[in-house]
């Protein structure tokens, strides 16, 4: 049977506030981020697994007040915010970054200027080797999101389903629940490989295929 080709497209997330569902696992981090003014030293980290939402919650924070957001990977040298600002990736800093991030911590803090940071861990387990900087990151308080539980997993599954404009029948996603890896990178993974064969073999993403995808990733028949 000939295959289609498929490529790996951009898929189109949708980042808006009311794309985000607030469940168990991120209802502090959702309330952490509309309060900015009662954030200490009106800094936040906010922490969470690979793909658990935390650059929706930062654009949605963005939106509402007016932040500008960087890439700590490709931080400015010499920034100077007069508003709002979110650093995402900020555990993934680069040693010779270390240093603007530092003078843009105190330009904040001497502002008065909110700061979001996102990450997937807490600062205590970056690599920051600026002893001033790493004193002040560990200082930042925390807004964590926690693994998913069952209604936020299917909530998940749903968002990237309709993020690469699929609707796949109610069953598929309740199948898919209790059978996955219980992550957001599980999640992701899962509705990439079923929309990549889908394409590939020109099907309909049903039960029966997730479960081809499933017996494949474990082994299992």
């Amino acid at each position: 049977m000939a295959r289609q080709l498929t490529f790996d497209w951009p898929v189109g997330v949708a980042l808006g506030a009311e794309d985000f569902f607030v469940a168990e696992p991120n209802r502090d981090a959702y309330a952490m981020i509309g309060a900015p003014a009662a954030w200490p030293q009106g800094k936040l980290v906010l922490t969470g697994p690979e793909g658990s939402g935390k650059s929706h919650l930062a654009r949605v924070f963005a939106a509402r007040h007016g932040a500008r957001i960087v890439s700590a990977e490709a931080l400015p040298d010499d920034l100077h915010p007069n508003g709002a600002l979110v650093v995402e990736d900020a555990d993934r800093l680069p040693r010779a970054s270390e240093e603007a991030l530092f003078h843009l911590h105190n330009h904040m803090a001497s502002h008065k200027l909110p700061l979001l940071l996102t990450a997937r861990s807490l600062p205590v387990r970056w690599d920051v080797a600026l002893p001033d900087l790493a004193s002040r990151m560990q200082a930042t308080t925390p807004a964590s999101i926690a693994a998913p539980d069952d209604a936020l997993l299917q909530a998940v599954l749903m968002k990237l389903f309709a993020d690469r404009q699929i609707l796949p029948p109610p069953g598929v996603v309740a199948y898919l629940v209790p059978r996955i890896e219980r992550s957001f990178a599980g999640a992701q993974r899962i509705v990439a490989d079923l929309d990549a064969l889908a394409l590939q073999h020109k099907r309909a993403i049903t039960v029966k295929l997730a479960a081809q995808v499933l017996d494949s990733e474990t082994g299992l028949s």
